[in-house]
C-alpha cells in the first residue's frame, strides 16, 4: 500500500466490516487446500492477513507492505516463523521461491501500470498456484470525479503542491475483461468478475469518513492546514450533494470492486 500521505491505520479501519468483505469474497473464490508459502502484497495493517493464517494453519505467511504506519499495526499480528511482515514496495517485491498463495486486496489501484506486475507474479505461482486481487473501481463515480475536479480546478490547482493521483484515473484499474486477458495470456485459468456494493453509512457526512481514510489523504498532504481544512470543506459539501442522506437519516453508497483470481493447474489447463 502507497505510504503517501501517512496512512492512519485507525482512519481506515473505520468501516473495517465493509473494508473486509470483498476480502472474504475473494478469498472464497482460491481453492487451495494445504499451501505452503501464501503471500499478502499490500497487507496493510495485517489483520486479513491474519485470516490467512489461521485458514491455512501450516502454512507460512508473508504480509508486503511499503507503510511503516500499517506495518507498526501489522507487528500485533505477527507469529515468529508463521506469520511475518515486509516493508517493500510491490513493484519492487520478488519472491524467495515459489508461492502457492498469492493475494492483493485493494492495494493495486494504487500502484501505476500494475496490470504489468501481474505476470511476473503469476510466474511466481508455484504449480497449482493461485493468484487473487481485488482492486477498487470506483474512479468515475462521483467520489473520485468530484475530487478530480477540484484538484484541477482553478480555485485549487495553483495550491497543490504537485502530485501523482493515481487512483482518479479511470485508467487505473482494468475492468474485469482486461484482468482475465492479461492472466489468460500469463497461462492461468481466470475467473473475472465485479461487485458494486451498496453501502448503508451513518452519521454526518459519512462519505467523506470513508474517503478520508483512503483516496482524500494525499490530496490534504500536498496542502497546508488551513488549506486542507478548506478543502475538505468543499470537497465535503460536493459529496453531500451527490450522496444526499435518505428520509431515515442513513446514506447510501455505491462502491464498484473488481475481482480476478488465476489457478496455475499442477497438470494441463483446467477452469479455476
Amino acid at each position: 500500500m502507497d505510504d503517501r500521505g501517512s496512512w492512519d491505520p485507525d482512519t481506515y479501519l473505520r468501516f473495517a466490516g465493509e473494508r473486509v468483505r470483498p476480502f472474504a469474497e475473494l478469498l472464497a473464490r482460491v481453492g487451495a487446500d494445504a499451501p505452503e508459502v501464501v503471500v499478502d502484497l499490500g497487507c496493510g495493517d495485517g489483520s486479513a492477513t491474519a485470516t490467512l493464517a489461521r485458514r491455512w494453519p501450516g502454512a507460512r505467511v508473508v504480509g508486503v507492505d511499503s507503510s511503516p504506519a500499517m506495518l507498526a499495526a501489522a507487528a500485533d499480528h505477527a507469529v515468529p516463523g508463521r506469520l511475518t511482515f515486509l516493508q517493500r514496495d510491490l513493484r519492487d517485491w520478488r519472491p524467495d521461491g515459489p508461492v502457492d498463495v498469492l493475494i492483493s486486496n485493494a492495494a493495486l489501484h494504487w500502484v501505476p501500470g500494475h496490470a504489468d506486475l501481474l505476470p511476473g507474479w503469476a510466474d511466481a505461482l508455484a504449480p497449482g498456484g493461485w493468484l487473487a486481487v481485488q482492486v477498487p473501481g470506483n474512479q468515475r463515480a462521483p467520489t473520485h470525479a468530484l475530487l478530480a475536479e477540484l484538484i484541477t480546478g482553478p480555485r485549487w490547482a495553483g495550491r497543490l503542491s504537485p502530485g501523482a493521483d493515481v487512483t482518479l484515473d479511470p485508467r487505473a484499474v482494468l475492468d474485469p475483461a482486461g484482468y482475465l486477458e492479461v492472466l489468460t495470456a500469463a497461462g492461468l485459468a481466470v475467473d473475472a468478475w465485479e461487485t458494486t456494493y451498496l453501502h448503508v453509512l451513518t452519521g454526518e457526512d459519512p462519505v467523506l469518513h470513508w474517503v478520508s481514510g483512503t483516496v482524500l489523504r494525499p490530496v490534504l498532504a500536498r496542502l497546508a492546514p488551513a488549506d486542507a481544512a478548506e478543502f475538505t470543506a468543499e470537497y465535503a459539501a460536493a459529496l453531500r450533494r451527490a450522496h444526499p442522506p435518505r428520509p431515515d437519516g442513513t446514506t447510501v453508497l455505491p462502491f464498484r470492486r473488481v475481482f480476478v483470481v488465476g489457478h496455475r493447474p499442477a497438470g494441463g489447463l483446467s477452469g479455476a
